[in-house]
């Protein structure tokens, strides 16, 4: 029997986490997340990889982990400048919620298991939190976050990113690939 990993483990709560806050709490009512609430889980969530990408940049040494990692930084800080300049214009300052709360708590724990991992290890655990965390971030961003915009903008830039994380989604499956032949 294949053993479940600690990062399939936080995957998979966190899907579970946006189900929850996506399904309706009774058959008439769900959960309303404002622009502002919108805007900062966002944020957070690009921060998020961003700030393993750093820590995949300081403990890997395999070239197409870095690249990636390198990618991740690159692409997810252009979407916060994107959002930045958004909510700017529109005059919303983003506005801490419990989705954004229990994401960084689950992206603690995450880094926290990351650092006890090293070489080879710490790349598949890393890859493996990558293809979990865009699976989880993909199904936040259509199931919850567009649906609860109001304001078109921030809809239209939700909507536009998706794309680019089912590419990021790919790219770290393929990986994932190549370092399970390994």
């Amino acid at each position: 029997m294949k053993a479940v990993s600690s990062t399939t483990l936080w995957a998979t709560g966190i899907l579970l986490f946006v189900a929850l806050l996506a399904a309706p709490a009774s058959a008439q009512e769900s959960p309303k997340l404002s622009d502002a609430e919108v805007a900062s889980v966002a944020v957070i969530a690009n921060q998020i990889d961003i700030d393993q990408a750093r820590l995949a940049q300081e403990r890997s040494e395999n070239e197409a982990v870095l690249q990636f990692a390198q990618t991740m930084i690159n692409d997810h800080e252009a979407v916060i400048k994107q959002a930045t300049d958004l909510v700017q214009k529109l005059g919303v300052t983003p506005q801490e919620n419990a989705v954004g709360k229990q994401l960084q708590d689950d992206a603690a724990k995450t880094a926290k298991m990351l650092k006890t991992k090293s070489g080879a290890a710490f790349d598949k655990a890393y890859v493996e939190n990558e293809v979990a965390y865009h699976q989880a971030v993909i199904s936040a961003v259509e199931d919850l976050l567009i649906p609860e915009s109001e304001n078109e903008e921030l809809r239209g830039l939700l909507e536009s990113i998706v794309p680019a994380l089912q590419t990021h989604l790919e790219h770290a499956q393929m990986l994932q690939n190549q370092l399970n032949e390994k």
